[in-house]
Parts: C-alpha cells; structure tokens; sequence
C-alpha cells in the first residue's frame, strides 16, 4: 500500500473507542514509519459505543470521503424497550420508564415495517451537528438545548431479527444521515413506550463488508513491518 500517495482502508472501529481514535492512531503510526505527517480521515462517524466497519482515506484518497460517505449503510443492533436515555444509547442512565405489557413480537414487527422508506427523523441531541458553529453534544452535555431540525432519511430494510421482550434485535438498511438511535427512539414511541440502543454495529458501506476490515492492533503492525 502506499499510504502517501493515497488508499482505501476498512477497518473494525472497537468499542468505545471514537472514530477520531482511529484515525489518530493510524496516522500517529504512519509519521512513526515514514517519518512525515500523512494524509489521514474517516468517512462516516460510529458512536463510540458503536463498533463495525469505518472507510479510512489516505493521501489523496481523503478528497474521496464525500462519496464514501453517501453510499447505502448496514447495521445490526439491539435495543430495549421500555425506558429512554438522554443519549438515546446505553451511555447514560435511563431518565424515564415507560409501560411494556401491551407490546408483542407482532406489534414490534408491525411498528418496524412502518419506518421503512423516506422518514422524517429527528437527530439526537447528542450529536455532531452544529448549529450556529455549535456542535450539539458539546452543548447538550452543557445542559443546553439547541434548536435541531428533522431531516429526510431512507431506510431500506427494518428487519426485526430476534424479539426476548423488553429486548429486540435488528438489521437496518439506511441512506446517507440516519441515526439509528433515533431510529430506536422512535420506535419505542410508535409502541406508545420508550427504548434506547444497547449495541450497534456497522456491517456495510456500499459494497464494503465487515468481514474484509482490518482489526486495529493488525492494521498498526501491518504499518509497521513496510519497507
């Protein structure tokens, strides 16, 4: 590979670590070999209680991430029902409980099957968005709301993979921009409930797979061992 001049790397982005993690780390093992600083990005945020697949870009494959970042996107999951978080994830503590009893796999399925398509959602407040140059989870962790609007996303494919109420799995199918922690948040609301996401995993970007990326401490030493 030459990393100078620009290429594509999948890589299994571990959990909690921040997609910046990542690259830092690569780039940090990059001017540790060659000695220069090199050309590194992401294309595509996980959260970082998120693992699963990130495109990293070198060099001149960096003017590239654009593209990356709006093709077609595939991830699995869970969630619980019942409860939601100010996160809309397990990073924080449950702030409101919410009734279960009336829910069943049928409802979850049919509730499911109703977001698929072009949706309205609403981002988190928890994340990177910016508005007026302010980024949202900066804000939201200053107990500052500011003011988000929603967005039209696509979801492909909702399939409800396994259902052990409170808890349900998931395989989503989305575009470019969905959070699927809003995703879950709102289908805990069409349940008349709540639910927040427990774990999520990208598998797909375009006709990148998560079976061809590069574990980290891999990666580092593939780097290392180059001429």
């Amino acid at each position: 590979m030459d990393f100078a001049a620009g290429t594509v790397l999948l890589v299994n982005k571990p959990l909690k670590w921040t997609s910046f993690d990542v690259v830092n780390k690569i780039r940090g093992a990059l001017k540790r070999k060659y000695g220069s600083k090199i050309k590194v990005g992401h294309a595509g945020t996980l959260d970082p209680l998120a693992t699963g697949l990130l495109i990293i870009c070198t060099g001149k494959f960096t003017k590239q991430i654009d593209s990356y970042q709006a093709q077609e996107k595939e991830y699995t999951g869970s969630l619980l029902l019942g409860a939601t978080t100010p996160t809309l994830d397990a990073e924080m503590q449950p702030d409101k409980l919410y009734p279960t009893e009336h829910i069943t796999p049928d409802t979850v399925r049919t509730a499911a099957a109703t977001f698929i398509g072009d949706i309205e959602q609403m981002p988190p407040a928890f994340s990177a968005l910016k508005v007026n140059g302010q980024t949202s989870y900066s804000a939201a962790r200053k107990g500052i709301e500011l003011e988000l609007k929603p967005r039209v996303v696509a979801i492909r494919e909702f399939e409800i993979t396994e259902i052990e109420l409170p808890a349900v799995s998931f395989r989503v199918v989305c575009g470019k921009g969905t959070y699927i922690r809003s995703l879950a948040r709102d289908l805990g609301h069409a349940l008349d409930s709540g639910a927040y996401l427990t774990a999520l995993c990208r598998t797909r970007i375009g006709d990148y797979k998560l079976t061809e990326a590069w574990e980290v401490p891999a990666l580092l030493e593939y780097i290392n061992t180059q001429p």
